[in-house]
């Protein structure tokens, strides 16, 4: 192998890991985690799939009771540096047989580097992904403390480009099973594409249990288990839950099938949803002892490895619905329970000290005895058994219960304004019928909690006036902040009433379907301004004294359109906002997080932030806080706010003790001055903000880069500007820059606001870039600029 090749390469790669800590295309990622859970007092391997994981130092889980450490880290050659392993095998061979006939004696290193090219080609072959994108493989070993909280959590790895997105990993209850890891093989008669053959599985499994596996491309996977008459199983799997979207796979997510056969092969029942989730579930009364299967797969006969699945098999309490869906703030509410293996019929959740919100709680099945009964079993142990997270409902409006019959305005029921309705669809082609008495004018809102809340209802409302005039209609009505749903199956109606007088609310199901889980609260009112955040990513890698973008995304609720004002929470020193504003009417705002600068800013650990928004809503002021989330994108196209469960950051040092890019920036446009925000040197802007640029002609921006020069040959370029406004130019001064920021009122009216990132980046890599000609072209990103709030005004 050619060492200088081989030392330019690694420089290269050196060279472009420092500088594109900023660069999308080049950030940490996992895409699947196997096995996504294991049982307390446990120590196993993990493999986790994904790319750009060179260097992976460590593993973070949020909660307690998990620690990691990284055993080994895989990176495929990719086609270039197998080619050059095989020319330089092909120079040692034609070495050895030498030039006349003579064979030569190798050196003891050139024997030792043949063994060791032939073991690096034969990776090539064997291990090469199809997919690049869970090409690279890092093996962790993950110890669960015996007292771990059951539940999920997010893993996140940490590399010397930062932090990756967050993946599921869960705690389990049961003994756990995992199938060996899968793995793609791409035929080494062509080096090209893969050749998959179906994969059937086969083994036999103690119950209760929780199975780990992956589905290959048209794999099967069967478990076979020893049962008793009379044992209530359930078989419940996780797979979409545990990677909620995939971006290259229709309909975006692995869409599981589960199947039960008896000792005679014939299927016994089957499932490939439950309800409305992509997630099956299967419950079985077993009729007689025997040997029973249980079967998963693909329904479309796909697979790759982050097909990851988990199936929980036992007889485990599984709460199916409740009743009521939700209850009062500061008070205990009685809750009907529905469901299998379930220790009691009614539970009793105190709801003191809680704000109005939605709140997950579980059935606990105390000191169960858990171990099968045949004889491969180890010997049953005392535990308690957790049931499925069944989301409730919070709020602070009066309640009562749909009373039937009320099936028509004849015989609806009166209802006094403000409240919530806590009622069912009781059979298909029932309507739930209201009245109440309105004024003109009232901005009126009908809004239902259904979908949202784990019932099947697919609710429609429908508006009259006391003659049966409709006045509104609403299906399907879109809540940005559920991003697991795809189908937003929920209604919401918001009217001006136009009259004095009575008013009638029709409730019922748009698929004409009905019965005792399809359950629903109705939130009858005049509007309630509000707002919920989300703030994006969840994870983020920082150079020390730099600056990063960040977007928080504005879910308005009931016309709220007042404008945001975002800030950060305890946060550690030196750590600020520039352009922390959503404007009114907007949805979201981009905008920059300032990371301090100095010695020993950067840590091991990585740091959680929090981000809050204010508002004055009806003359309160009013604050939430944001909750992090990652934009994961289904299918091709559509985009999803998934929340995760904290916003974790990591600081890292300076690149050769020199200021990162970003770092210590200031901007001055016109006159005064306001504060932005600071890293290791302020971040200014100078003179009126926002930036005021004429529709339809140009604004100048000076930025003060002194505390951290960018170079002569830094370029710089709006990124994700609305469109119409372009960066014209940017011009060193002795300050720094100026930059000339330019209208176009074809495309911009008078009036938008928001926030400008300008972000900077150097083409090709100089002396590297001279053998690698994409190299050169390629944009390496150097930092951000503050960011820079503006106005379109008129000319």
């Amino acid at each position: 192998m050619n060492p200088i090749r081989i030392s330019l390469n690694a420089l290269l790669a050196l060279a472009l890991s420092m500088l594109a800590v900023h660069a999308g295309q080049t950030a940490p990622r996992i895409g699947y985690v196997y096995p996504a859970g294991g049982q307390p007092g446990s120590s196993f391997q993990v493999t986790l799939g994904g790319q750009f994981l060179d260097g992976v130092a460590n593993a973070y889980f949020t909660g307690g009771g998990i620690e990691a450490t990284v055993v080994e880290h895989f990176k495929p050659l990719t086609v270039k540096q197998a080619n050059d392993l095989k020319e330089k095998l092909q120079e040692l061979q034609d070495k050895r047989n030498g030039t006349d006939g003579k064979k030569v004696a190798l050196t003891a290193e050139e024997e030792a580097m043949i063994v060791e090219i032939r073991k690096q080609l034969s990776t090539f072959v064997a291990k090469t992904q199809v997919n690049p994108a869970l090409a690279e493989t890092v093996t962790l070993k993950v110890t669960i403390a015996a007292n771990a909280e059951p539940g999920e959590r997010d893993l996140r790895l940490r590399t010397p480009l930062g932090l990756t997105n967050p993946r599921v990993f869960c705690v389990g209850q049961l003994p756990e099973f995992t199938k060996n890891p899968a793995k793609v093989v791409r035929p080494a008669k062509n080096g090209r594409g893969a050749e998959f053959h179906p994969v059937e599985y086969e083994t036999s499994i103690a119950v209760p249990a929780t199975i780990n596996g992956q589905i290959m491309p048209g794999g099967t996977d069967r478990f076979r288990f020893n049962a008793h008459k009379g044992q209530r199983l359930v078989f419940a799997i996780n797979a979409r839950q545990l990677n909620p979207y995939l971006p290259d796979a229709v309909p975006g997510w692995f869409q599981a099938a589960l199947a039960l056969y008896d000792g005679n092969g014939d299927e016994i029942s089957y499932a490939d949803h439950y309800e409305f989730h992509p997630d099956p579930v299967i419950y079985y009364e077993i009729p007689k002892d025997g040997e029973y299967v249980v079967e998963v797969k693909d329904t479309l006969y796909r697979g790759r490895e982050d097909f990851v699945y988990r199936i929980t098999v036992g007889e485990i309490p599984f709460v199916t619905s409740v009743f009521p869906l939700g209850g009062p703030a500061g008070t205990q509410t009685s809750v009907e329970l529905k469901g299998w293996n379930l220790p009691m019929s009614r539970l009793s959740l105190d709801e003191s000290g809680k704000t109005a919100g939605i709140y997950p709680f579980s059935v606990i099945e105390e000191q169960l005895r858990i171990g099968a009964r045949d004889s491969k079993s180890a010997a049953p142990v005392e535990a308690s058994l957790v049931s499925n997270r069944v989301p409730f409902a919070v709020d602070t409006l009066p309640e009562c219960f749909e009373k039937e019959p009320n099936d028509s305005a004849a015989t609806a029921q009166a209802l006094t304004l403000p409240i919530i309705v806590n009622g069912r669809i009781d059979h298909p082609g029932d309507w739930d019928v209201f009245s109440f008495e309105g004024r003109a004018g009232t901005d009126f809102v009908a809004e239902v909690y259904a979908r949202r809340l784990n019932s099947p209802l697919d609710s429609v409302l429908r508006l009259t006036d006391a003659a049966g005039k409709q006045l509104a209609f609403n299906d399907d009505f879109e809540d940005k902040g559920s991003g697991l749903n795809t189908h937003h199956a929920d209604s919401y109606l918001r009217v001006s009433l136009p009259t004095n007088g009575t008013f009638y609310l029709y409730l019922g199901d748009a698929q004409h379907k009905g019965g005792e889980d399809y359950a629903y609260r109705l939130r009858v009112s005049a509007v309630r301004p509000d707002f919920a955040l989300r703030v994006v990513p969840s994870s983020i890698s920082a150079r020390a004294g730099t600056m990063v973008p960040v977007t928080v995304y504005a879910l308005r609720k009931d016309g709220f359109s007042k404008e945001i004002a975002l800030s950060l929470k305890d946060a550690p020193k030196g750590f600020s906002l520039s352009g922390g504003v959503i404007p009114a009417d907007q949805d979201q705002v981009k905008l920059t997080l300032a990371v301090p600068g100095g010695a020993g800013t950067g840590g091991d650990e990585p740091l959680h932030l929090k981000f809050e928004g204010r508002a004055l809503i009806q003359g309160h002021d009013v604050v939430h806080a944001a909750v992090p989330a990652d934009d994961m994108m289904q299918a091709f196209a559509y985009h999803h706010l998934v929340t995760a469960q904290s916003m974790n950051v990591v600081v890292m040092n300076r690149l050769g003790g020199g200021g990162g890019a970003g770092a210590g920036a200031r901007i001055a446009s016109g006159s005064g001055s306001g504060t932005a925000g600071t890293a290791k040197n302020s971040a200014k802007i100078v003179g009126d903000s926002p930036v005021r640029i004429p529709a339809g002609g140009t604004a100048r921006v000076r930025v003060d880069t002194s505390a951290s020069p960018y170079g002569p040959k830094a370029e710089f370029e709006l990124s994700d500007p609305p469109d119409g406004i372009t960066l014209q130019s940017a011009l060193p001064t002795r300050e720094g820059l100026e930059l000339v920021l330019q209208c176009d009122v074809s495309k911009v009216k008078a009036g938008l606001k928001g926030n400008l990132i300008v972000s900077a980046f150097s083409s090709g890599l100089g002396a590297f870039a001279k053998d690698n000609p994409k190299a050169a072209k390629r944009k390496i990103p150097l930092g951000t600029l503050p960011a820079i709030p503006f106005e379109i005004v008129a000319r």
